[in-house]
């Protein structure tokens, strides 16, 4: 089975599609003179040569422990109702399926769905359309939600709307697969939430531990490796930007320099590898593809 080793997991990659985003759009703090001395490292794979817009892949992680089968986030999603993303609105495609059954998974194969944040592109697939009704996707699957980032998208908020939580959360929470937990809760001895607040409410990292190899999923606490250089950098959709800046930091400063693999979620593929101190600022150092 095609994936990365860590201690006794796997760790799999499905990809849905990549989408890209004007930098200036995106990172609305920032100015073309921000970008060019780094467009030489980010083109092609982060950055299009032709366009300069950010490219970003939409993907999940499959983690198979002794113990269970993890999916962690769950993209986009088919049919659902997105029209400021024209390459996510009304898809109808078999693209993430597919990429599940390449690693031999059907849906009812997945024990947990784990998600980091409650964006579009992170809970899409919990759900599915059947008969004009949204069901969960992964039938058999408990549905990991941090209780402070459900009430927060419950309540609302004015910069960004309901639609993912209201076709891709709550209809989970309906048919009884949701369990709402604590920002630091623990799996078992191998999986386990950190809070890393900011992007989202009560966005959370997914730490991984496996004979004596550790891991950390780090979701949208990131969207671009120049972040690492400039912990900074604001992304548009970041709930509460000040809190964003100190988490990312922290977290950088964190797994700085050690042996814990970073796997994110739209740095390029392979979009996994480990942090490096590079003075103020870090460096991704990626892993052999995968």
């Amino acid at each position: 089975m095609h994936g990365r080793r860590l201690g006794d997991m796997t760790i799999l990659r499905a990809l849905e599609l990549h989408t890209t985003f004007d930098p200036a759009a995106f990172f609305p703090d920032t100015t073309p003179e921000d970008w060019a001395p780094h467009r030489h490292w980010l083109e092609p794979h982060a950055m299009d040569p032709a366009s300069g817009h950010l490219v970003l892949p939409m993907q999940s992680y499959v983690v198979r422990t002794r113990h269970h089968t993890i999916l962690v986030d769950t993209c986009v999603g088919n049919d659902k109702h997105r029209p400021t993303r024209p390459r996510w609105h009304m898809k109808s495609d078999d693209t993430y399926l597919a990429a599940l059954a390449a690693h031999g998974l059907a849906p009812e194969d997945i024990d947990f769905v784990m998600c980091t944040h409650m964006h579009g592109d992170h809970v899409g697939w919990n759900t599915r359309l059947v008969d004009g009704r949204w069901v969960p996707t992964f039938p058999n699957a408990r549905y990991v939600f941090s209780r402070r980032e459900y009430e927060a998208w419950e309540k609302g908020h004015p910069k960004f709307a309901r639609d993912a939580f209201e076709d891709s959360v709550l209809p989970v929470v309906e048919a009884g697969r949701a369990v709402l937990v604590e920002n630091d809760h623990a799996l078992d001895d191998e999986v386990w939430l950190e809070p890393t607040p900011g992007h989202t409410p009560d966005h959370v990292a997914i730490r991984l531990a496996s004979n004596g190899a550790s891991g950390v999923m780090c979701g949208d606490l990131m969207h671009c490796p120049v972040q690492c250089l400039y912990p900074e950098w604001t992304a548009w959709p970041d709930w509460d930007a000040a809190l964003a800046k100190r988490t990312r930091r922290a977290f950088l400063e964190r797994y700085a320099d050690t042996d814990t693999v970073v796997c994110t979620a739209h740095f390029p593929l392979p979009s996994s590898g480990r942090v490096v101190s590079d003075g103020d600022g870090f460096r991704f150092v990626y892993d052999a593809e995968w």
